[in-house]
């Protein structure tokens, strides 16, 4: 059971640890490792390695030494938990450096090993919810006689910056650093060109460090905290770990929280109001697959697209940013392009910039492509006759989990519903894009032309008799049922998958609640949704006789592009309604392999890939459930997070300040002082047209939905689909979260509601029983 690290395994890699799992990995890749071998847990008995054992570690020491006599070696923990992700135990082990004959150097094999059992050991499992008790692999090596040593971060580990990464080091070997024996010299190396900035001594090996790190950064797929030392004019690598201050997920906590993976803004602007809630484990890695479809761009670093912040749904609007500022866009122009989609940047913040080279990320466009185009191409050919074949593939799907009564049976569903997933996740993609494609230069054209109210006008008109756009079906079936012209069981299996939690797989659906319909149909008791639809059509009708009167030549193209934006608009919404109707079948999924395996509802406080694990019999991750449990009822507690997050957020720490923001929390800037205002006045996005003055309602959820009275104006943090029964009693609608296209502005509009989004801090300013002007066509609220 020893291997030489040239030649172990992968199969045999686990039984190695973390550090010698890595280090094997890249001396067999080539990387300038120092040669050695690993003698693993199993060739010790009784805290003492067996004698066979060290006959054979005997023979690898002599092939080591080749002839030369006098060798030295360092022997070097690796338990199997050492170096992961989550814990790195980087000191707590001991090693020993320079050993030479075999008497020393079995005596520090004895050293390193019983080192397991050692008081800081002990101490630092406990604060990482570990039992104690290590399995030990031990490491020897030849030692490199360094000239100097020390260690570099790819990103800064304080703040995440990926501007510099950032080094010291000592003259002479690594231990004195590692041990705090004296004070180091620092350094730093800038991206994207590896500029080095320190001392002249080390001057000469920057760059190559810089490649190297940048190498191992992206091949291992996350930022690094590396060992290194220079010997004889040559680098060494010695170790490579992640920085764990950086890693999203604490097992310890059972919190998710991707803002400790790096300096990047988030925001919540469009996908905030689809996933409003903080998510379990398991509808959060049923929403990764999404990004994992819809992203396929092989940019540097491994950068990610969408994050969970606390248990809540973000999109890192710094990776997009910095592709385009690689390709020559300002700041200032990032901003006009980005707001629409990620949200404004409040006045005076910067959007942090991941520096790209320009050729990264030509080349990573490059390389993707072909084949990205051909398969969106393809996708948005087949969208339509995909979208229409959903509710009879889902129907099936539900019949066959329903009738999978054993773990075996389940899996072969499963092997069967997770592709017809990601390929329905491609397709929200595709529609979605295709949208935004097309309204994004006709709303800025029209916006020249006529101005940006007549503009939002004429982009309304998206319901038409025969082709319904689908965010608003829930709330057209509820006015049917309400109307006595619809039936609560076609209701059900038209609309029974849609509602305000709808991407939450432990929400119970409308299908599954007999008094929701009843309950949400009630709030249109004296409403009149077709009369609403036919007044913004008029509306629009009214808008396009002024627009052919003052552009006549403009007339035939701009009524083909609108009736080509009212078709994608129709197609995006359609696939998004039957996109959750399969998030449906998936809650169906997890509820019978929680029957079957005798876990319950617990199943949503597990991954995906750990709930198909729990039905092949491996119940490891099931012990991870109270903990999991714990933290979401914790993060349930709290209110909304801001709409923008740059830097590392605590959630709870947050929570307790009494003034805090709503707008945007910056880990670099004072957090205390709300942004500065006209006095009464709030500002957003314009999100549908109309000015109305009222009396505030309030509210934090959509089950407060009975306290809003006809004709006050709807406050709160965020809408969707679920809220859309109650928009015909509201005068006007404003929100923290939105952008112009989202998907609840765009109904508001459809319904001619004056709506202003976006606004950041809305629910901070306003309380109930304020008043209030709205104006939908400047995007203010004027607090009277």
């Amino acid at each position: 059971m020893i291997y030489d690290l040239a030649t172990l395994p992968p199969d045999k890699a686990t039984a190695v640890g973390g550090k010698g799992r890595t280090l094997a990995s890249l001396y067999q890749r080539g990387y300038p490792v120092p040669a050695g071998f690993i003698i693993t847990s199993e060739d010790f008995s009784d805290n003492s390695l067996r004698e066979e054992a060290w006959q054979r570690a005997v023979h690898h020491l002599n092939a080591l030494r080749q002839g030369r006599g006098r060798t030295a070696f360092a022997v070097r923990s690796s338990a199997l938990g050492e170096d992961s992700a989550h814990i790195s135990f980087a000191g707590a082990f001991e090693s020993v450096l320079g050993a030479t004959s075999d008497n020393t150097i079995l005596e520090a094999i004895h050293t390193v090993y019983r080192s397991r059992e050692n008081e800081r050991v002990q101490a630092y499992a406990q604060t990482q919810g570990q039992d104690g008790r290590h399995q030990m692999a031990v490491i020897v090596q030849k030692l490199v006689q360094a000239e100097m040593a020390g260690v570099l971060f790819t990103v800064d580990p304080v703040t995440g910056s990926h501007i510099n990464m950032i080094g010291n080091f000592v003259h002479g070997l690594g231990d004195q650093l590692v041990g705090g024996e004296v004070t180091p010299d620092g350094f730093t190396l800038s991206r994207p060109g590896g500029a080095y900035v320190g001392p002249d001594a080390f001057k000469n090996y920057g760059r190559k460090l810089f490649k190297l790190a940048q190498k191992l950064e992206n091949e291992l797929g996350e930022p690094q905290d590396i060992e290194w030392a220079v010997a004889d004019g040559r680098l060494y690598l010695l170790q490579t770990r992640p920085i764990t201050t950086m890693h999203a997920y604490h097992p310890a906590t059972g919190v998710w929280n991707d803002s400790r993976c790096g300096d990047y803004l988030w925001t919540n602007a469009n996908f905030g109001e689809a996933v409003p809630d903080v998510m379990t484990p398991l509808t959060w890695s049923l929403l990764q697959l999404y990004g994992q479809e819809s992203f396929t761009i092989p940019l540097p670093g491994n950068h990610p697209l969408f994050g969970n912040i606390g248990g809540r749904f973000y999109m890192n609007a710094t990776l997009a940013a910095s592709m385009f500022a690689a390709l020559g866009y300002s700041q200032a122009r990032l901003r006009a392009q980005m707001q629409e989609f990620f949200g404004r940047l409040p006045p005076g913040r910067q959007i942090p910039l991941i520096p790209f080279s320009r050729w990264a990320v030509i080349g990573a466009f490059l390389k993707a492509a072909p084949a990205t185009i051909r398969r969106v191409r393809r996708n948005r050919q087949n969208l339509v006759a995909f979208t229409t074949a959903v509710p009879g593939q889902a129907a099936r799907f539900q019949q066959q989990i329903r009738a999978a009564q054993t773990p075996a049976a389940l899996l072969v569903v499963w092997a069967e519903l997770l592709p017809y997933y990601r390929q329905a996740c491609q397709m929200l993609h595709a529609g979605t894009g295709l949208f935004e494609d097309l309204v994004r230069p006709l709303r800025h054209n029209l916006t020249t032309w006529v101005g940006e109210a007549e503009a939002t006008t004429l982009l309304t008109g998206f319901h038409q008799q025969g082709n319904a756009l689908a965010s608003l079906g829930p709330l057209l079936g509820l006015w049917q049922v309400q109307q006595g012209q619809m039936s609560h069981e076609d209701y059900r299996q038209q609309y029974g998958h849609r509602g305000p939690h709808e991407f939450e797989l432990s929400w119970p659906r409308p299908m599954e609640d007999p008094e929701w319909i009843n309950q949400q149909a009630a709030h249109l008791e004296h409403a009149d949704v077709p009369a609403l639809l036919a007044k913004q059509a008029a509306e629009k009708e009214a808008a396009w006789a002024r627009f052919c009167q003052a552009h006549p030549r403009r007339t035939q193209k701009v009524q083909a592009r609108l009736e080509k934006v009212t078709a994608v608009a129709q197609g995006r919404e359609a696939i998004r309604s039957e996109i959750v109707r399969l998030v449906a079948v998936v809650r169906t999924y997890a509820l019978q392999a929680g029957q079957v395996t005798g876990l319950g509802e617990d199943v949503f406080f597990l991954r995906l890939e750990e709930l198909a694990d729990r039905l092949r019999g491996d119940d490891t991750a099931v012990a991870h459930i109270p903990i999991r449990k714990q933290a979401h009822k914790r993060l349930m507690a709290l209110p909304p997070y801001p709409a923008m997050i740059n830097g590392r957020f605590d959630p709870f720490q947050w929570a307790q300040a009494p003034n805090r923001r709503q707008d945007i929390f910056d880990a670099q800037a004072a957090q205390t002082d709300l942004p500065d205002q006209p006095p009464g006045l709030i500002t957003g996005f314009p999100g549908a047209a109309g000015v109305v003055t009222g009396k505030v309602r309030r509210l934090d959820s959509p089950e407060e939905g009975h306290l809003l009275q006809s004709g006050e104006i709807l406050v709160t943090a965020t809408t969707n689909v679920g809220w859309t029964p109650l928009f015909p009693k509201a005068a006007a609608i404003i929100t923290d979260v939105g952008a112009p296209l989202s998907h609840a502005a765009i109904v508001a509009r459809e319904l001619g509601i004056p709506a202003v989004v976006g606004t950041g801090n809305a629910t901070v300013y306003l309380q109930t029983g304020d008043q209030v002007q709205v104006n939908g066509i400047k995007g203010t609220v004027e607090i009277r």
